[in-house]
């Protein structure tokens, strides 16, 4: 069985309740292992700071790790956030990984905090004012540094071309789930991943991305990836057991009490006193069997016109990810 649709991983690094931030970044590596053996094309991790479910506030640190663990798979971030740093050292830190390994290293960029204002706050240098929201400013920038693009006689051309990694650049990427981060991504000539598990109705502002692609050095075509949450499991009936931790880790957060990942027993008994429209809100989830699953993701990758798929898959238990994972790409015949 094969299918013209590219599978990834986009890794938040879960932190199941009894467990550790630690041992959430081995079951990463851990399965950053797993999904390279089974076929999946890349392999990217998040950035979320201050908080108690994900142990991803690094997200350069955790790729070398990562990279230095496989061979083949491309490794990246979902994303860096750029308004928290100097589009200098983001190019550094992404050279350096070239450096290291080569041409498979990508580079998510994205606009969200991924914190709340206090922690946000907390991760400026100057923080006698609130940073400036600049951030087409800071991409532009970026770019010249990756490119070796600026305008001759610029003071910061120089600096390009102290890059360690070169020739080799990363693979830039912009995220997001509005319509602006898809207007970027377009003008710039970007490929572009949308958040589906954070906004499903995205299929127009996919099209916006289309609507506005210009061609760019790197880029002669839109390309667009989806990052869907995703749970797989033997039957339907397990998966949505196992889903179950994920449901009311969302809830939680919602409610502004984030958590760690609770297991499936807690999760089941919170829920039933929970009303429906809370649990399933409006975020989607692609949760089933293997067929089931396959389904859905081409389903959903249809709506957008999307040729790559990022799974999402959070659990309490590191196992049954993993499992997830291997039935996801045997029903894709990876």
């Amino acid at each position: 069985m094969n299918s013209a649709l590219a599978l990834s991983v986009l890794d938040q690094s879960p932190i199941s309740e009894g467990s550790s931030g630690a041992e959430a970044l081995r079951n990463t590596i851990d399965l950053a292992r797993l999904t390279e053996a089974l076929g999946y094309r890349r392999y990217w991790v998040a950035e979320h700071h201050a908080t108690s479910m994900l142990a991803g506030p690094a997200p350069e640190v955790l790729i070398a790790g990562i990279a230095a663990a496989t061979t083949r798979i491309r490794v990246g971030s979902g994303g860096v956030m750029l308004p928290h740093y100097s589009p200098l050292k983001v190019a550094e830190a992404f050279s350096v990984l070239c450096g290291l390994y080569g041409d498979r290293i990508d580079l998510g960029i994205g606009r969200a905090p991924g914190t709340d204002p206090s922690t946000s706050f907390a991760l400026q240098r100057d923080r006698r004012v609130q940073a400036a929201d600049d951030f087409p400013e800071q991409l532009a920038e970026l770019i010249a540094y990756l490119e070796a693009s600026f305008p001759e006689g610029h003071p910061l051309a120089r600096l390009a071309l102290t890059l360690p990694g070169r020739p080799i650049s990363p693979e830039l990427w912009l995220l997001g789930s509005s319509p602006q981060s898809a207007i970027w991504a377009g003008e710039l000539g970007l490929p572009y991943s949308f958040a589906d598990f954070i906004n499903p109705a995205g299929a127009e502002i996919a099209a916006l991305y289309r609507d506005r692609f210009t061609p760019s050095r790197e880029l002669a075509a839109p390309r667009l990836a989806i990052a869907v949450s995703t749970i797989c499991a033997e039957t339907d009936a397990e998966a949505e057991r196992l889903a179950a931790s994920s449901r009311m880790a969302i809830v939680q957060l919602r409610r502004g009490r984030p958590s760690a990942v609770p297991s499936v027993e807690k999760a089941l008994e919170f829920l039933s006193t929970v009303v429906p429209f809370e649990v399933s809100g409006a975020r989607r989830f692609v949760v089933g069997s293997p067929e089931r699953v396959r389904a859905g993701l081409e389903e959903v990758a249809a709506e957008y016109g999307a040729e790559e798929v990022a799974v999402v898959t959070i659990t309490y238990d590191h196992q049954a990810r993993r499992r997830s994972y291997e039935l996801i790409a045997s029903a894709f015949g990876l």
